[in-house]
């Protein structure tokens, strides 16, 4: 079977997943995920997406496992071809106030609370969500089985990709472009001589490199 083929027949099955939870439930789906719990700076970032039964965008996937160039192409369709989306952005301030869980729910409620159609359904990635507006699925690994799950989790790292990037422009010691708040070496190597910026969570403590495992 050709790359192209595989990729459109993994993208059918992400569709499929969704139209089994559409068909259970008589109506909308609504997939959601977040970037940036790990990050030793800036925003944790959520979406929430809804899709029409008659969209198809070939090869919406796990935002990981899209190349940068790809997830930019993939959120401009998704945005456009979208029945409506939404974001929630919660702040590194905001993160060492409530911890890095509480403020990823609280990005999850303002994505879902900012859409514009109330889902009769809510499949979101990971273990952890609730939500009083609708059936709510926890889902582990959901941005690699469900559609609209995978949608949102390209739109939540995008988005918080460019606000990275933008605060490099602040910020031009730091490589936020490159390592977008992560752990990497380099990160801390720049937190070692530059200290912190106003956008690192104080609440995350440094590890050796070698203790690192996040992932950009």
């Amino acid at each position: 079977m050709s790359k192209v083929r595989q990729t459109a027949s993994r993208t059918h099955k992400l569709l499929q997943f969704d139209y089994d939870y559409r068909d259970s439930f008589g109506g909308p789906v609504c997939g959601v995920d977040e970037a940036g719990r790990g990050p030793l700076a800036g925003p944790v970032v959520a979406a929430a997406v809804i899709f029409s039964d008659d969209v198809f965008i070939d090869g919406v996937f796990d935002s990981k496992q899209l190349s940068y160039k790809k997830r930019c192409e993939l959120y401009d369709e998704i945005i456009s071809n979208a029945l409506s989306w939404s974001i929630g952005v919660v702040d590194n301030i905001k993160i060492d106030e409530i911890n890095i869980l509480n403020a990823t729910k609280e990005a999850m409620n303002i994505a879902i609370n900012s859409i514009q159609q109330l889902p009769k359904v809510i499949i979101a990635d990971g273990n952890f969500y609730s939500n009083n507006s609708a059936e709510v699925f926890n889902v582990i690994k959901a941005d690699a089985l469900s559609f609209s799950v995978a949608a949102a989790s390209i739109i939540a790292k995008v988005t918080r990709d460019r606000i990275m990037c933008e605060f490099e422009n602040q910020y031009p010691n730091f490589s936020f472009s490159h390592h977008k708040g992560y752990g990497t070496a380099e990160h801390i190597d720049e937190i070692m001589e530059f200290g912190y910026t106003p956008i690192h969570r104080r609440s995350f403590r440094l590890k050796n490199y070698e203790q690192l495992t996040l992932e950009i």
